[in-house]
């Protein structure tokens, strides 16, 4: 994911594109962010998982995600879109939501809002424009989730086990570095490990352990590519107990050792 540069502090728009097998870290693994984010998908189809829960997405998809909301998505070499960093979320839902825009007209305006936001947020543009058209694209959106066919929502997000996953994603997006465990996670929601488990399993297709661990993979990565920190201070600052462990956690579940992984990211960069 390519994000551009923004002259209107808060209001971002970068494209969602296949980066290859190395980079699919970065669209694939579970983070977080403290603001909130619009996906619309224009071309492609994958899964997403928001909150613990696994849905498929598909061209003229737009997906809403709250600040603090966990999120991971496949994006396969035909995919395309666009991700809207939203800085004021006053007029937006508490909750995820995602929409299957069919109609021609429907489609044609929100791609007219999604150009008209790019168009102003670049140095060129003008501020109280960008703002302008994301209010919007507010409306739009208010209007498509009072419209929509209340058979279309996703009633699996209304199910215990979807209550429970997400309650335990939004513990893991704000605790994700210290060294607590399942264990930990499960006792503050009064559930057994294996409950939570089981209910992240249904949802997602993922243990209660995969999705924390992901989401510290993640963190892990953005660190050794962003900052110089020795591997031992970044494995202090993610709750691991020694730098061999983490070590192993992260060639376990990258492939290759965090120092390979930095090399490998500089070199890309450089490229």
């Amino acid at each position: 994911m390519h994000m551009q540069t923004d002259p209107q502090p808060g209001i971002k728009l970068g494209t969602i594109t296949h980066a290859g097998q190395a980079m699919r870290w970065r669209t694939e693994a579970m983070r977080s962010h403290a603001t909130a984010r619009l996906i619309h998908i224009t071309r492609g189809q994958g899964r997403i998982t928001v909150a613990g829960l696994t849905n498929g997405y598909g061209p003229n998809n737009l997906i809403y995600l709250p600040p603090h909301t966990m999120y991971g998505m496949e994006v396969g070499p035909s995919v395309f879109g666009q991700m809207l960093t939203l800085p004021d979320v006053t007029d937006w839902p508490d909750a995820p939501f995602h929409l299957r825009l069919m109609q021609n007209d429907q489609q044609k305006e929100l791609i007219s809002l999604m150009e008209s936001i790019e168009r102003e947020i670049q140095p060129s543009g003008d501020p109280r424009a960008a703002q302008c058209y994301l209010g919007l694209l507010t409306v739009f959106v208010e209007r498509q989730l009072r419209d929509r066919d209340p058979a279309t929502a996703d009633q699996r997000r209304n199910t215990a086990a979807a209550r429970l996953v997400a309650r335990y994603t939004a513990l893991i997006a704000q605790d994700f570095s210290s060294d607590r465990g399942v264990a930990g996670y499960a006792s503050q929601l009064n559930v057994t490990p294996t409950h939570l488990t089981r209910c992240c399993q249904k949802t997602c297709g993922r243990s209660a352990l995969a999705l924390l661990n992901d989401r510290i993979h993640y963190e892990a990565c953005v660190m050794l590519r962003d900052t110089r920190h020795p591997i031992q201070d970044i494995a202090k600052t993610l709750g691991f107990r020694s730098a061999a462990y983490f070590t192993r956690s992260f060639l376990e579940k990258s492939g290759e050792t965090p120092s390979g992984f930095r090399k490998r990211d500089m070199a890309q960069l450089r490229g």
